[in-house]
């Protein structure tokens, strides 16, 4: 190989991509000997295109599979689409197309973006959840769940789009409209299927402590999620009736600061008092526009509507409180009814003075405590409990389990633990989805579709011209049998959550027989995955439904795993600066007035000597700020387009090279094209091999050290410092002499950097004359006596200036080393005959001549 020969990755990637998929290089083996290692990216939705996101995320799985391989390991590495979705509809609704079709194109389209990155896949173990060899095992599983009693049904209230007629999540509801269509969600109650999510709400909070490999920032996202909370539940009961309302709070240290009780709009009291109550029939209708997220809650201006009902506070009962129904108390939490404490719960606060109620305060910050509380943001903080009776004095933990023990001693409240998480819904009206395996019928009920019915496979005429869900204006679709009486029935036409595809996926990966499932014993063998990576904006939702998904399995027997992921990482995301022009009026030519701005993509946009321009013409351009790359901002990278220009290796380096891989990760022109020009010069360091002989220990000792350094690396997942050792290590050998010591080293450098650059080292390893694939060699040995230093590099300077530097044993005594910097030729030639007076030497340093 020529060592002025330049790479051309359009051949190599092309050619080495062949290669390992007619080879089957990483299929992973069920049934081999070696230690697993199961190595996973959370899955994409096939939108159409994979974005440079994608690509880092892929590439540190990628990078980690191929590393565990050369170290003897069997790796599981596989790829699939979590392929359900609205994204699919819309585009049914927008282009007239069948969302099969659409989402089974953009598949094709993305699998053959990522394999022109050369990943390290098994695709023998792809899927894609919207096929019935997928969801079909899924419904028999959601039946397992069902028999063990683990899956209801219940009426709920829910976030309902208008336009859209579907339930949204609330992570779908922005500004109290729907994601996509903008229409003011509803709050509406419908039967919805649920999973018993919170009968494993202490088991999904105790296990967070066993995931040690997890980030913290994780751990305590879905630690608050599942919001464990201590607290009373107690009866305020209505003046002269026996009868009262049930309310639970986490803070009965605030008891004595009480200025009303609210209720939810759909508490069975509002609900019986609006019967003849036109007004608040009014009111519990409004407060059913809007969300039903914390956020949508705590920013709506608080409503209420005074029942004209009155409740003795437990603690003193010659003391009535008014009742409210209120817009910002749901049904759903607690026991759909909250105690007001203004001065210590910002939506108290608003809530008492816009309804002009008593604000008195009950714990103290320092030595304010004035009972009259000023201002409008509540105290939440630490304190003193004080203007509360007997429970002056205490802190507030003291003050809550005072407050606990007299209402159990008392009878009219006790302890309780309380969580925030709630039964997952999983009902969705939507018809892109897995169909819920269950049958109506009038005189059975809710009966589970039998396994030899499975799978429950979704009509394919179905038409998305008006809204809704097709499956229930379809006209045969729903109509069933009823598998236990034999009568007329009907089919249950939601489908499930997405996020219940998504849920197992992994055990799939693992695992893939066609009559179940997965097989236990052959699942076991591969799980937990060993390192799960993907965005940190997975970090509740679908993390916490996998793991109580996995635990729940494993509660009726089917697996023997309960935490789904052993190690977690979550990337930080690709951003790009943004560009943006003021548009300008196409009747007259003129700037719009005030400016109305329009984004451009990075190659719409040419530089020029006076500022930026949209090319072709005198529009200027200004730079925004760097954000992450979105469609709408333009300022999106094709992927294909990198690769056309600088190769596979290229794109990979720099998703590796440039930021802490948990950092964002700016994309620009210059750090690609820099990226480019190393791997051009790791392939004519490649073709600079000589036939010198001779030893070079520095170099020696700097290959080991460097072996070392990157495998810690790759196993921290700090590939950025692994792609630093890799710099250097190369600087070191052109920096040598010729020897056999710097041969090994380029052999080495190659084999390092090959879960890094694959192509490149595959073709540098066969121009070597090695025999198989690197991607199948083994990780370098490390020599462990050359990872210590045990030489020292001496500065040598005459009168404090450096003059010469010289290789010394660690240790070396002081008369050696003076020895030693006398005899350097640049030392005599600076002394040139002066009387050397003092020679300084500081050990393993510095020899400091003075004449």
């Amino acid at each position: 190989m020529s060592e002025n020969e330049r790479f051309n990755p359009h051949v190599a990637d092309a050619r080495w991509q062949k290669i390992w998929e007619e080879r089957g290089i990483f299929r992973a083996d069920d049934a081999s000997e070696k230690p697993r290692s199961y190595v996973l990216e959370m899955f994409p939705y096939p939108s159409g295109r994979i974005h440079i996101g994608h690509v880092r995320n892929y590439t540190m799985g990628d990078v980690l599979a191929r590393y565990k391989r050369m170290r003897g390991f069997e790796v599981l590495h596989p790829m699939g689409w979590d392929a359900f979705g609205m994204p699919a509809e819309n585009a049914a609704m927008e282009k007239g197309v069948h969302p099969g079709g659409w989402t089974r194109d953009n598949i094709a389209h993305m699998k053959k973006q990522l394999k022109r990155i050369g990943f390290a896949l098994d695709w023998s173990r792809e899927l894609a959840t919207c096929e019935p060899e997928y969801y079909g095992h899924e419904q028999a599983l959601f039946l397992k769940l069902f028999e063990a009693g683990l899956v209801f049904r219940k009426e709920s209230e829910v976030n309902w789009d208008p336009v859209d007629m579907t339930v949204l999540a609330n992570e779908q509801v922005i500004d109290g409209k729907g994601w996509r269509s903008g229409a003011e969600v509803e709050r509406r109650k419908l039967s919805q299927w649920f999973l018993k999510i919170t009968d494993f709400a202490e088991e999904l909070l105790d296990g967070l402590g066993d995931l040690e490999h997890w980030p913290d920032k994780v751990r305590l996202m879905q630690e608050n999620w599942i919001g464990k909370s201590q607290g009373l539940r107690c009866t305020f009961k209505f003046v002269g009736s026996d009868d009262g309302i049930d309310v639970f709070t986490t803070r009965p240290d605030t008891m004595y600061g009480a200025s009303f009780v609210a209720i939810a709009a759909d508490h069975p009291v509002a609900q019986r008092l609006a019967a003849n109550a036109p007004a608040l029939q009014e009111f519990i209708a409004e407060c059913k526009k809007g969300g039903t997220t914390a956020a949508e809650i705590d920013t709506a201006e608080k409503q209420g509507f005074h029942t004209g009902l009155s409740v003795a506070h437990p603690l003193d009962p010659s003391w009535h409180l008014p009742v409210y129904v209120a817009n910002f108390v749901l049904m759903d939490y607690g026991t759909g009814a909250v105690f007001g404490c203004p001065a210590h719960d910002q939506r108290d606060l608003d809530f008492a003075r816009k309804y002009d109620l008593n604000v008195t305060r009950v714990v103290a910050e320092g030595d304010e405590t004035d009972s009259d509380f000023d201002g409008d943001t509540a105290y939440t903080g630490p304190g003193q409990i004080v203007n509360s009776h007997f429970l002056n004095g205490m802190n507030i933990d003291e003050a809550k389990a005072a407050v606990i023990a007299k209402a159990e001693s008392e009878g009219w409240g006790q302890g309780q633990t309380q969580y925030r998480l709630r039964d997952w819904g999983v009902s969705r009206q939507r018809y892109w989805g897995t169909p819920i395996p269950i049958i109506h019928c009038d005189a059975c009920g809710a009966v589970p579709v039998p396994e030899d019915q499975l799978p429950v496979k979704l009509p394919e005429d179905v038409s998305f011209d008006i809204p809704g869900n097709p499956l229930d204006r379809h006209p045969t679709w729903s109509k069933a049998e009823c598998p236990k009486c034999g009568g007329a029935a009907r089919r249950e036409t939601d489908t499930l959550d997405t996020f219940v595809d998504s849920s197992w996926y992994f055990i799939r990966f693992a695992s893939q027989p066609g009559d179940t499932p997965f097989d236990k014993l052959t699942a076991e063998k591969w799980l937990p995955v060993d390192q799960y990576i993907g965005g940190v904006e997975h970090a509740i939702l679908h993390l916490l439904y996998a793991r109580f998904w996995t635990r729940a399995l494993s509660h009726i027997g089917m697996i023997d795993v309960k935490e789904p992921f052993a190690s977690l990482f979550t990337q930080g995301m690709v951003t790009h600066a943004t560009y943006r022009h003021v548009a300008v009026d196409s009747l007259n030519g003129v700037k719009m007035n005030p400016p109305i701005y329009m984004w451009d993509s990075p190659e719409d946009v040419e530089r020029r000597e006076n500022g930026l321009f949209l090319k072709g013409t005198d529009i200027p351009v200004e730079i925004g700020r760097i954000e992450k790359m979105s469609k709408s901002k333009k300022n999106v990278v094709d992927p294909d387009d990198i690769v056309d220009q600088y190769g596979a290796d290229a794109v990979r380096w720099f998703m590796l090279s440039d930021s802490p891989p948990e950092r964002d990760l700016e994309w620009s022109e210059a750090g690609i094209e820099g990226c480019w020009r190393f791997t051009q010069r790791l392939w004519r360091l490649a073709g600079s091999v000589t036939r010198t002989a001779g030893h070079d220990k520095a170099i020696e000792r700097k290959m080991h050290q460097a072996t070392a350094g990157i495998a810690a690396d790759i196993e921290a997942l700090a590939f950025n410092k692994a792609v630093a050792k890799i710099y250097d290590l190369a600087n070191a050998i052109e920096k040598a002499p010729p020897s056999q010591s710097c041969n090994e080293a380029i052999h080495r450098i190659i084999l390092l950097a090959s879960p890094m650059v694959p192509h490149l080292a595959e073709e540098a390893w066969e121009r070597f004359g090695n025999e198989g694939l690197i991607a199948d060699a083994p990780w370098p040995e490390v020599d462990e006596n050359l990872l210590v230093d045990d030489e020292v590099t001496i500065a040598i300077q005459v009168k404090g200036k450096l003059r010469d530097t010289v290789q010394a044993a660690k240790g070396l005594p002081q008369d050696q080393l003076q020895a030693l910097a006398m005899a350097s030729e640049k030392v005599q030639s600076a002394i040139a005959g002066h009387e050397v007076r003092k020679v300084i030497v500081v050990p393993d340093r510095l020899v400091n001549i003075v004449i």
